[in-house]
Parts: structure tokens; sequence; C-alpha cells
């Protein structure tokens, strides 16, 4: 072959090269996996067979037993949760000390809040970055004359705990508190009087039903193992349809009333200038939004001149 035919042919060739390349379609990066936050905030109450305090605390006989169960029903959300396509969720111990779930049972990815005093209360930690929120173990408020261990903060103090002028439960608080944050309530478990009352302030939430209440202190239970499979079948349904779901607000500034069991809190609590005594037993306080309300309701509840260290 000739010296001019052996150039042309590499001349050819190269061109060829250059069209193919110069025409292939571009390199692109797998797609990234969506993110999907999850936060579950947890209460005891509202636990498959839970009745007394003889569950609830730490020097009750069924307690140590009893936090299992509590354990095991946040965890059978979890594992629905991640199932689901979650991929980073926060656990919010909220019921009593704080400190009861059994957190070396809980995936090594998962984050737990435990203990007090801390801003956001039930709800502490969650931020605009969630997708959803779940409640675990809820029960019905201190104003409704069904539910088993029914009271909205402290069954100790209040008697009534009202937004805008509305009674609320403790779950329809929190509630307020994710949704000014973007963050909308998708599933709730507890007794019938607790699912009963979240869903008619949040709407079509879906609800597991752990135990029918037949007083404040006795329930027709579920056993804990079947609450768990309705639990994380109620998960995994809410998750299904997530985009179903909208945040849940109220209007601001939010007036708060809190109405205590004897009326000298009430007294002494209306020296604030901030607070407003509306009688004997009940104040007032107007807070700029949730997360302002919430941190008043935790030094009303929480605060004492004994405090140490």
């Amino acid at each position: 072959m000739s010296v001019s035919r052996r150039a042309g042919r590499l001349f050819l060739m190269l061109a060829v090269s250059w069209f193919l390349n110069s025409t292939a379609k571009p390199q692109t990066s797998a797609p990234t996996a969506k993110k999907l936050k999850i936060y579950i905030s947890v209460d005891m109450e509202g636990v498959a067979g839970v009745v007394t305090a003889d569950q609830l605390g730490p020097t009750g006989f069924e307690y140590e037993r009893f936090r299992q169960f509590m354990t095991n029903e946040t965890l059978a959300a979890v594992r629905a949760a991640k199932e689901s396509g979650a991929t980073e969720i926060a656990v919010s111990d909220s019921h009593g000390n704080g400190e009861n779930l059994l957190i070396e049972e809980f995936p090594k990815d998962v984050h737990i809040i435990r203990s007090w005093p801390r801003h956001g209360s039930m709800m502490a930690g969650v931020d605009a970055s969630f997708d959803a929120a779940l409640f675990i173990g809820y029960h019905a408020s201190t104003t409704n004359p069904r539910g088993v261990r029914a009271h909205t903060f402290s069954s100790a103090h209040f008697t009534r705990v009202a937004l805008n002028g509305n009674a609320v439960t403790e779950g329809e608080f929190n509630a307020a508190f994710a949704g000014a944050l973007g963050v909308p309530v998708i599933f709730a478990s507890g007794d019938d009087a607790a699912v009963e009352e979240l869903k008619s302030k949040l709407g079509s939430i879906e609800t597991a039903e752990t135990k029918k209440s037949l007083s404040f202190h006795s329930a027709e239970t579920l056993t804990p193992e079947a609450s768990c499979e309705r639990i994380a079948a109620g998960v995994k349904s809410a998750l299904e349809r997530l985009h179903d779901f909208k945040p849940y607000t109220v209007r601001t500034p939010v007036t708060l009333e809190i109405s205590f069991k004897n009326y000298t809190p009430a007294q002494m609590l209306s020296y604030l200038r901030s607070v407003q005594r509306v009688d004997s037993h009940t104040i007032r306080f107007v807070g700029k939004d949730m997360a302002e309300v919430s941190d008043f309701v935790d030094m009303v509840d929480g605060y004492s001149p004994d405090l140490a260290p």
C-alpha cells in the first residue's frame, strides 16, 4: 500500500473515531437514592397491656417487662419504616423520665433522644428535614372522660391544656409543633379513645388500636405480639400514601391556656407580666409560635425551686 493511501486510511479512521465520540451520549452518574427521614415519638400509656402505674415507672412490679414491650412496639415501627424506604430515623423516648427504651436493641443507624429537659419536649430533635412523624403508645387527653391513663402532659397537675381556645391532646399539641416545621403526622398507635381523638383533629391518619378502654385503669388489650403486627402494618400503609398527608398547623401567635388542679400555681404564675390569670385555676400565655409555647409548658410543668444540680 502506498504512503498516500495509508495516510488516507489513517485520516479516515481518525475522522470516524472523532465522529463517534462526539455523538455518543454523555455518561451520567447513577441516580442518587432519595432520602426519607422519619421521626418517631414514643409514649407508654398507649402500649398494649398498659393499664396502671404498675407498668409505667421503675417502681412498678411490671415495668421492666413493659419497657421491653414499649421497645418492641417502637422497633416494629422502625422496621416497617425501613422496609418502606426510610433512610434516616430518629426516636424520641417521651415517657416518664425519658429513659425507658432499651436502646441497645435498635439498629445502629437509629438516633435516640433521651431524658429531660429538652427544647421541643416530646418532639425534641424534629426539624424541617423530616418527611413525616409517627406516634407510638399515645393516650387520650385529660379532658376526655374515656381513655386509659388519659392526661395531657401532667396527670399530677393539669386538668386542661388548650391552644387557641381548643382543648388538645398531647398528640394534637405535638402534631402542631411538627406542623409548624412542615412535618406531617401520618400514624399513631394507642387505645381506642386516643386514636379517635387524634383522627378527629388530624384527619385520615393511619392508626393502630392497641386496646379498648374500659376505664381509666382498665382495658381489653391486644397481646404485645399482635400489637406489634398491627403497628407495622399501619406504618407501612401510612408511608405508601405519604403524599396524602399535610402538616397540621395552628394560627399564630398561639394562645395557650393551662388549667391546674390547684389554684396556687395559677396565682404565682400570674405574677409574670407575660401571663394572664383567666380564672382561679387557669392561666393564659401567648407565644409567637409553637416552639415558644412548648418551652413555656415545659417550664411550667418541670420547674421546681429545689431543682438540682
